[in-house]
């Protein structure tokens, strides 16, 4: 009764989370969302931002690599998810943001430079800035600032230049030279209509050789030598060679950076932690400033600038006596902010670094996805179809567990769907691809779990015990493989960015929510139905019968040698053909050429990509930009394709106006949107979740079970890679999502034979490591197939009805799957038996078992039925009726059964 009780509660609650489902989706309720897409599924914003380098500085490559960095870095910390960041020309970078709420401060952030200097102001302030008694002189304006020291720019090169106009206000600048003002200053009297002539009134300024114009805001707290609200102006030294700025940025500790609350004042800060060489330099300064300041008899300050503006100056007391060393720890604040926000967006940017060169925003626009609505659709109609065909298959399978199962995965659905709209989750082709393997994660949990209380029905056990048995026996597959795969999951969205943070965090919420409706969701329905007398027939479920084909239970051990060679053999010629082909690398992976053009009128964007598909290029990223009519047509397009030559891109402009009557814009070569700091991440993630998954298995089975969970990843991966080679299909970043989703899949369908064969030690004591590993295999591939078989309907769907984009998609997932269940079965057991045959234990048993043993498949699943049936049950089970357990006279039937059969065969008869 308590166990009904209990069954009833869960049920219940499953029942008011699925009415807490309906209501997020339902439109109009207060708690309504909507499912975020990304880039590719719904397009979004496109800033195009434009690099100005820093004076007497050239503009190199590495600099715009290392700002693509900084900027991924930083839109990952946003939680802008599945962003697409790239170069674009000599001196541009293009970032794509999708989920975007707060446009204005995305960009803020993007684009800021970051610049952070840290001075020591008494010695740092010069010229009119500095008093005769050292004292800190700030000016109202830039003009007043620079107007008496232009006799000291005339013998010198000056650092910048800025123009002012006759009412003395900034009209332009500052630029590095003369002539980047002036022609910039014409452009703007261009617009100001003074007819692109800059007037005589005007007046062109110089700074200093080795000096910077730093700014206090009025929005600071305080501004040196300030009073009242207002903006001020100041010039300090800054001369690297001597040490002045006396820090920078690059003293920091990024990782030690962080937005905090001082707990005194209750106002917000950003704590600072230097590096071992910055906290020497911080702590010799302010030494410094301690002493200076106790001969003077005045305090000292430290001025930290941020993008040369000052955003504190806390002092050095020369009365405190803890200070004569200086401040050691290699610590520091930044105070007087405005609010909490701030300080998080300041700490966003000092925890990803400086950018080499600051840029400004060139262009601003909507584009729309990569992939198109009709590509979604394509997606939504694969999917379901798969998801029907699944259930059917379950059903004929199983009877009515089939028919559970289906439920179990119907609420395995709504509940993943309000993860997906309660943590915001932007879903993009990556995402699907965690969502797909998840499917195939939930439904082999009902399978595993099945196939127990089948075993149990056979080993003749009533169906309400058998579920008990079958969950219990289960459970603890099903956990050890839900974690391996979490694991792996929860290392790649940490230290991943990108498609394959998306990927990560699809396939983490997906296991988790896979768990619970398989234990816990179907489990309650099954615990309620049991006391139905009704229900307790073998035949409604499937369970009469043999437990599985003759044809299965063949001697995977002792044909290893076959398994090894054919996997050696689709290896080597894989490697020969990366060796002599190589890769299809698509535009992510190499960069491209970017055509942008117009049309006369507003085109259907499903038009203009059969067009583009029909001269030639298909393959090519198209988008719509600009102002959207309709449901799916622009004016303007741009298309991402592979470089072309310019007699390529002329004849593309040429088909491009005979086809559709449109006009190019411009090209631009566009660079690599995966980029090596995210194949990089990627890799450093997969290797240490491959760490984990060792440690986990290390402790759960056996350090000897680790190793070939391993081997069968990298088979796996590398099968699946050479057979790219071979086809020379395209790779994608969805290729990238496909590899990840075979590891995935490798990891739990051989984690379940591991669990069985563990089982199986406990059981046959007296078998070779061979005959164990076999009889695991006989009772598991009926479970290894049907789960390969679930897994790979929706994926054919996707194959069969999915878009060119979809069926690439799909084509790697379907390499990958049928090569994940290949090496669990052939590569990874095999590999654990030749592994523990060589522990004297096991060896002594192989040749006892080869003298004397019986290694018949019947015989062998008869000992390990009779030795698990005579096991007794959990605890936490309810215990089984008296007429329900194997009777003594049933064992003893067995057992003479066996002992005819071995006095019908020699001795010595080898396996």
């Amino acid at each position: 009764m308590a166990e009904r009780r209990s069954h009833l509660i869960l049920v219940g609650l499953i029942l008011a989370a699925l009415v807490g489902v309906a209501l997020l989706a339902i439109p109009g309720s207060p708690v309504h969302k909507k499912v975020t897409l990304g880039l590719d599924l719904q397009g979004g914003l496109e800033v195009v931002l434009k690099a100005k380098p820093p004076p007497n500085h050239k503009l190199t490559s590495s600099d715009l690599d290392r700002s693509v960095g900084v900027m991924r870095n930083r839109i990952d910390k946003l939680g802008v998810s599945e962003p697409i960041v790239t170069k674009q020309g000599k001196d541009e970078i293009v970032i794509e943001l999708a989920g975007v709420h707060n446009i204005a401060d995305a960009i803020n952030i993007i684009g800021k430079t970051a610049q952070l200097e840290l001075y020591d102001l008494e010695t740092s302030l010069t010229g009119p800035s500095r008093s005769a008694t050292n004292q800190p002189v700030p000016r109202s304006s830039i003009y007043a600032l620079l107007a008496g020291v232009q006799s000291l720019t005339k013998s010198s090169q000056p650092s910048a230049w800025y123009l002012f106009d006759a009412k003395k206000k900034l009209f332009a600048g500052p630029k590095i030279t003369r002539a980047q003002l002036l022609a910039l200053a014409k452009v703007k009297a261009l617009e100001k209509r003074h007819e692109g002539k800059i007037p005589k009134t005007f007046k062109l300024f110089a700074v200093p050789h080795n000096t910077v114009v730093v700014s206090c805001g009025p929005t600071e707290v305080a501004c040196p030598g300030a009073s009242g609200s207002v903006r001020s102006y100041y010039l300090f030294k800054h001369d690297p060679a001597h040490n002045v700025p006396q820090l920078t940025g690059q003293d920091l500790k990024l990782s030690g950076t962080r937005a905090d609350v001082d707990p005194d004042t209750g106002l917000p800060e950003v704590l600072m932690h230097f590096t071992g060489k910055g906290g020497k330099e911080f702590q010799k300064v302010t030494q410094e400033e301690w002493a200076r300041g106790k001969v003077r008899g005045e305090p000292q300050h430290f001025a930290i600038v941020l993008d040369r503006e000052i955003k504190s100056f806390p002092q050095i007391d020369p009365n405190d006596s803890t200070l004569s060393s200086g401040i050691g720890g290699g610590n520091a604040r930044i105070t007087g902010l405005a609010s909490a926000k701030e300080a998080k967006d300041l700490a966003l940017v000092l925890q990803t670094g400086a950018l080499p060169v600051s840029f400004t925003i060139a262009e601003r626009t909507d584009v729309s996805a990569t992939l198109g609505k009709d590509s979604l659709d394509q997606a939504k109609r694969a999917a379901l179809f798969g998801l029907l065909v699944v259930a059917i298959f379950l059903l004929l399978l199983y009877r009515f567990l089939g028919l559970v199962a289906v439920i179990g995965l119907a609420i395995y659905a709504a509940f993943l769907y309000a993860a997906i709209l309660i943590f915001n989750v932007t879903l993009t082709l990556p995402g699907f691809a965690g969502l797909i393997l998840t499917i195939g994660v939930a439904a082999d949990a009902n399978v595993v779990v099945f196939e127990r209380i089948k075993e149990e029905v056979r080993a003749g056990k009533s169906v309400r015990a058998a579920v008990n048995a079958g969950y219990a026996k289960g459970f603890h597959t099903i956990l050890d493989a839900n974690v391996v795969t979490a694991i792996t999951a929860m290392v790649l969205f940490a230290v991943a960015s990108a498609g394959v943070k998306g990927f990560a965090l699809m396939l983490l919420i997906g296991t988790v929510i896979s768990l619970v409706t398989a234990v816990a969701a179907t489990r309650a329905m099954l615990g309620l139905l049991a006391g139905f007398r009704w229900f307790d027939n073998p035949r409604f479920m499937g369970a009469h019968g043999q437990q599985s084909a003759r044809w299965l239970q063949i001697d995977f051990m002792r044909r290893r040698y076959l398994w090894f060679a054919i996997s050696a053999v689709i290896i080597v010629v894989g490697a020969a053909s990366l060796g002599t082909r190589g890769l299809n690398l698509g535009i992510d992976f190499e960069g491209g050429t970017q055509v942008t053009f117009k049309t006369r009128q507003p085109q259907p964007i499903g038009d203009v990509r059969s067009q583009v598909a029909e001269i030639g290029k298909a393959g090519s990223i198209v988008q719509g930009k600009g102002k959207r009519f309709g449901a799916e047509s622009y004016e303007s397009y741009q298309i991402r394709m592979r470089s072309l030559t310019r007699p390529e891109q002329a004849k593309l402009t040429n088909d491009l106006r005979d086809r559709l009557g449109a006009y190019a814009e411009g090209t631009k070569n566009v660079s690599a949107s995966f980029g090596r700091q995210i194949a990089r991440s990627a890799v450093i993630a997969i290797i240490f979740s491959l760490f984990l998954v060792v440690l986990y298995i290390a402790v759960r089975f056996d350090l000897k079970f680790a190793i070939p969970v391993i081997l069968a990843m990298v088979h796996d991966v590398v099968v699946c890679v050479g057979v790219y080679s071979l086809t020379g299909r395209e790779v994608t970043t969805s290729t990238v999502a496909a590899v990840l989703t075979v590891l995935g899949y490798s990891i739990y369908d051989t984690i379940i034979i591991f669990d069985r064969i563990r089982e199986n030690i406990g059981i046959m004591r007296r078998h070779s490591f061979a005959t164990i590993a076999n009889t695991s295999l006989w009772e598991t591939i009926r479970r290894s197939l049907a789960t390969t078989f679930i897994t790979l309907l929706p994926v054919a769907s996707l194959l069969a009805f999915g878009g060119a984009t979809l069926k690439d998609f799909a084509f790697a997932l379907l390499v990958g799957i049928v090569s994940g269940a290949y090496s669990s079965i052939f590569i990874a057991a095999p590999l654990l038996t030749i592994w523990k045959e060589r522990e004297p234990e096991y060896a002594g048993r192989r040749r006892a078992e080869l003298a004397f043993g019986d290694g018949s498949a019947e015989a062998v699943l008869e000992e390990a039925e009779a030795a698990a049936a005579a096991e007794p049950a959990p605890e936490f089970l309810a215990p089984e009726p008296a007429a329900d357990r194997p009777t003594a006279a049933s064992r003893d039937a067995k057992r003479e059964r066996r002992r005819q059969r071995r006095r019908a065969r020699p001795h010595g008869r080898a396996r």
